[in-house]
């Protein structure tokens, strides 16, 4: 049998009793680069979460690595970067607290940080060109800034799957080639990418997959759309204000990580 990363059958999810998906079949295999694709509101934003079993299914299931949301085990193996940085009150967190807790899942509940924790920081911070901010408080970050300190956490747990919901919006150019390079190598080190966008820009080269969401439902799955009008114009840069998902999930289950934000 295949070893799948996610399977979804017949997913659904009704909040507030408006049905958000409806009746998703969804297959993504290990080094598959696949976009979730659609409008805002679309559903695809709930879907990632649906998948990762972070929002609850109201039909159907999800499976990761072969195993219901609820008895898997191997969450080191699933690297979640969200939307936005959410850090509450209290002691303002720093940049290298932020990606070093994205070695949690790695760690037995008694064991101090180890080198080897120390050196998957040191070198996620510098994947994402932020050694020289390690110290900072996060809140002090630009929101392209925080961005990548979400995707040096993602990177610091080294995981076979990494799930990033819209990590191309609003933020600036310089960090859209940079997460596309940095993608781009774990790529071609064989690593899995889910990753919900309005539109590809620089990261169209990489992605193997294209599945369109719309209405709640798979409307493509193929090979990615082509650009089409102004964001198919050379020099287009890709930056757009986008408003959030109509429907939010429930944090919940070992993906809760630094304040309650899924890592």
């Amino acid at each position: 049998m295949i070893e799948t990363a996610f399977a979804m059958t017949g997913g659904r999810v009704t909040l507030d009793s408006k049905p958000i998906l409806r009746g998703i079949d969804l297959t993504i295999c290990p080094g598959e680069v696949v976009a979730l694709l659609g409008a805002n509101g679309s559903g695809k934003s709930t879907l990632v979460r649906a998948l990762l079993g972070l929002t609850p299914l109201s039909g159907g299931q999800t499976l990761l690595y072969g195993s219901p949301p609820a008895r898997f085990r191997e969450w080191w193996r699933i690297g979640y970067v969200p939307q936005r940085l959410q850090v509450g009150g209290g002691v303002p967190a720093t940049v290298r607290e932020v990606v070093a807790s994205g070695r949690i899942a790695r760690q037995s509940r008694f064991r101090r940080t180890s080198s080897a924790d120390k050196a998957a920081v040191a070198s996620a911070l510098e994947a994402v060109r932020l050694t020289d901010r390690a110290g900072d408080p996060v809140q002090s970050l630009s929101g392209g800034q925080q961005q990548r300190v979400l995707i040096a956490r993602a990177l610091a747990g080294d995981p076979d799957t990494y799930v990033m919901d819209e990590p191309t919006a609003g933020v600036d150019a310089e960090t859209q080639r940079l997460l596309a390079d940095t993608l781009s190598e774990l790529v071609l080190g064989g690593k899995t990418v889910v990753l919900v966008a309005h539109e590809l820009g620089p990261l169209e080269p990489i992605i193997t997959r294209g599945v369109v969401i719309r209405e709640g439902r798979v409307a493509h799955d193929g090979a990615p759309p082509r650009p089409e009008g102004e964001c198919a114009r050379p020099g287009h840069e890709h930056v757009h204000p986008h408003a959030p998902e109509s429907a939010a999930g429930v944090t919940v289950g070992p993906l809760t990580g630094w304040q309650g934000e899924p890592r």
